[in-house]
């Protein structure tokens, strides 16, 4: 064998195998899946869902109540843009309101709770008061605040038992006061009930059944027992019974469910062209502002049955895309919930999770025509201001919850300034840009042993 120049004999290569047919494809598959698995195990992952999820579906609702609005504007003898101009003012004092409270400290929050529970229940009951109170739809849980402005406090009702639930089962966990059932249930159930028979002296149900929900939700991260649990839910099942059975108009929307025609008299109009309006639009739709319901035929079109109105107009990739954005806000409530170490945090991101989350099923559900119609807009999505506030607010505490998630903090602590960056040179400049780079890398070092394996 000839010998290399520096006396060695010369390295023989091995002879590599030929790939078998198909493995750069299953490499590049599993590749992906290891990537994919790794995004999302991101510590910001959370943070990043809820902010761009959140922001995307505000900005979606925004086009379809223009659409779905005008129509009902041009009858009413207003301009069309006039539902689209107060979503979109609302939307601007939502953003503010997200802002503030994704800068927020936990312990503010806490400090807030109960005056949000105060101001709710003063305000929820001032809608009972002859004159003060507006109904709308027959439903009185309006108050008029002058020319075409209302608010309806039984949408800060909500917020206020995310808020004031998790910080009085937090304040009871810490003093191990859990394992009782007296403590779980007091004063929370009592205080949640004041809060449904406020809004059921109004006559409205959906709301019901979301502070319900919520309710439901607290006590199931708070550990409550399984009987105790059937319990509360035969309860308040009963009770709904109760309610629908001696309403008929809640009888004639619970025979609704899953109708093909319109009824006698017409009572399952709105469900049934709300199927029509999805049949209608196809895979990809008619096209934004070609809808045909919303001329007359679909009632509430720009509120509670704007969902049929995207699926007219922008198909079942337009519905479909609304879904995946509210499934990626509630994943990342449930994994905000799950990972952290505060009890306070926990409980109210998952009371924030289940509101948002079973509204939109409720909603999605009525104009799907699987459940019966519960009068209750899509969050985020649907025109209302008064809905829309509180719903904002809520979307910047679960941010500022998935920012101070520990490994979050240590993400953003390791971004690289935007500015500053080293130049050539020695310059006092370049002195200050080095010592802020070993800062950075400092402190990168002392977070990756902080933060979970691999995570970045």
């Amino acid at each position: 064998m000839p010998g290399s120049r520096t006396g060695r004999p010369p390295v023989q290569r091995a002879v590599g195998r030929p790939a078998a047919p198909g493995a750069p494809r299953g490499n590049s598959v599993r590749r992906l899946v290891m990537r994919a698995r790794r995004a999302w195990d991101r510590p910001l992952t959370a943070y990043y869902l809820i902010l761009g999820g959140s922001l995307l579906i505000t900005v979606l609702g925004l086009v379809m109540v223009y659409s779905a609005s005008q129509i009902t504007a041009l009858q009413m003898a207003l301009p069309g843009s006039y539902f689209f101009r107060k979503q979109l003012l609302a939307a601007v004092i939502g953003a503010g309101l997200l802002f503030a409270a994704s800068r927020m400290p936990v312990r503010l929050h806490r400090a807030l709770a109960y005056p949000i529970l105060a101001g709710a229940v003063f305000l929820m009951a001032l809608v009972q008061v002859p004159g003060i109170g507006t109904a709308v739809n027959g439903n009185q849980n309006w108050i008029s605040l002058g020319g075409s402005f209302q608010i309806q406090p039984s949408e800060i009702g909500k917020l206020a038992l995310v808020l004031w639930g998790a910080d009085l089962i937090a304040r009871k966990q810490e003093k191990k006061l859990l394992t009782q059932w007296k403590h779980m249930l007091v004063p929370l159930v009592p205080v949640a009930f004041i809060l449904l028979g406020l809004i059921m002296l109004g006559g409205d149900m959906g709301t019901a059944i979301i502070l319900t929900a919520i309710l439901f939700g607290l006590l199931w991260l708070a550990g409550a027992p399984t009987r105790l649990f059937v319990s509360v839910l035969s309860i308040a099942g009963a009770i709904g019974v109760i309610l629908i059975k001696t309403s008929p108009n809640r009888m004639d929307r619970l025979a609704c469910i899953g109708a093909t025609d319109l009824g006698p008299g017409g009572t399952c109009w709105q469900a049934v062209h709300g199927i029509y309006a999805l049949a209608s639009g196809g895979l990809f739709g008619s096209g934004l502002g070609a809808s045909v319901e919303k001329w007359g035929q679909l009632p509430e079109a720009h509120t509670d049955f704007i969902f049929a109105v995207t699926g007219e107009e922008l198909g079942l990739a337009g519905t479909l895309s609304v879904l995946a954005l509210f499934a990626a806000l509630g994943y990342a409530g449930i994994r905000v919930a799950g990972r952290t170490e505060d009890p306070f945090v926990r409980y109210a991101a998952g009371g924030v999770t289940t509101w948002i989350t079973a509204q939109a099923v409720i909603n999605i559900g009525a104009v799907l025509g699987l459940l019966p119609i519960a009068g209750v807009p899509l969050p985020l999505f649907s025109y209302g201001g008064s809905a829309l506030l509180p719903t904002m607010f809520a979307i910047g505490l679960m941010i500022a919850f998935a920012r101070d998630e520990p490994a979050a903090r240590a993400a953003l602590a390791m971004r690289q300034p935007r500015f500053g960056r080293k130049r050539a040179g020695g310059s006092a400049f370049d002195r200050r840009s080095d010592r802020g780079s070993r800062r950075w890398n400092t402190m990168r070092r002392r977070a990756s042993a902080a933060r979970s394996s691999g995570e970045r």
